[in-house]
């Protein structure tokens, strides 16, 4: 079981899709390509239509306060502009156009992240990502609908502060530490009130901590899943995530010299960009 007992009926979902599958499939700001954008709810809801058991929405807040679903940084490629998109009012960012796969306008504009609270409200897991800098907003947004607790995995870098927001939050949110190294781990899990069901794990080599598999299973000891990106996010060497086990390297190589190294080791959600395959590869690894 993810997390505490004394959780156990927020973090229902989470734990029943656990054991069933073994290896939930987390998809990368939901599906997207051709005349679908990221971070929307068409995204998201054709990422559950290839296999996601879970999908990521990345965060940002207007200048007047509105929480956006979108990764900021990526202006030029989605709108054809520099300004950072927190830097905008919600009417400037409300007349945004977003780009197509080929940089042609979809006609599709950047939604709220209230309306991925409405519309996911029948069960559906998502990672809360991009946001610890305005948790209040995200804790205003989601208290207003009683079910988003039992849905949303928030994560944040290991912080004081972020860690210190959800020990002192009334509403125990699902929360899940990003760890570079076992004193990432060991802190997060020092904060007894905070709602904790699993680590995101770092490792740019397999010499480093989080690739050992001592400290992995002293992770899973303490009741927690663990969280490994898959996602390829450059071809030259930087921003490897898990040692060099990614979408590249399955897709190419085969999926039992990536994926299927992370299922033996009994990780508990992998992020990917490819939903589908990772999905008929988990059907014949382990049968779910």
């Amino acid at each position: 079981m993810a997390g505490q007992e004394r959780f156990k009926e927020i973090n229902n979902i989470l734990n029943k899709e656990l054991e069933e599958k073994k290896t939930l499939i987390a998809v990368h700001r939901g599906t997207w390509g051709g005349n679908i954008v990221e971070n929307t709810i068409a995204a998201y809801t054709i990422s559950r239509n290839m296999g996601a058991d879970m999908f990521e929405c990345d965060l940002s807040k207007s200048t007047d306060g509105v929480v956006y679903v979108n990764h900021d940084g990526g202006e030029k490629r989605l709108f054809g502009r520099d300004e950072n998109i927190k830097t905008m009012s919600s009417e400037q960012i409300d007349q945004l156009i977003c780009r197509n796969s080929i940089g042609l306008p979809s006609m599709c504009h950047v939604e709220r992240f209230e309306q991925i609270v409405e519309h996911f409200c029948h069960g559906e897991l998502y990672n809360v990502d991009r946001a610890w800098d305005i948790l209040g907003d995200v804790d205003e947004i989601m208290k207003r609908y009683p079910y988003a607790i039992h849905q949303a995995v928030i994560k944040t870098p290991v912080k004081e502060e972020y860690l210190e927001f959800f020990q002192n939050c009334p509403r125990k949110y699902m929360y899940m530490p990003i760890a570079y190294n076992m004193d990432d781990v060991k802190k997060a899990l020092s904060y007894k009130d905070v709602n904790m069901v699993g680590v995101e794990v770092i490792a740019a080599s397999r010499e480093d901590e989080l690739f050992q598999e001592e400290n992995i299973q002293w992770i899973k000891d303490q009741g927690l899943y663990i969280w490994v990106n898959v996602i390829t996010l450059c071809g030259t060497g930087r921003n490897v995530l898990y040692g060099g086990l990614d979408d590249d390297t399955a897709l190419l190589c085969g999926p039992d010299k990536a994926w299927g190294i992370l299922m033996e080791k009994g990780m508990g959600i992998l992020q990917t960009d490819w939903p589908a395959q990772m999905r008929e590869y988990r059907k014949t690894k382990l049968g779910v």
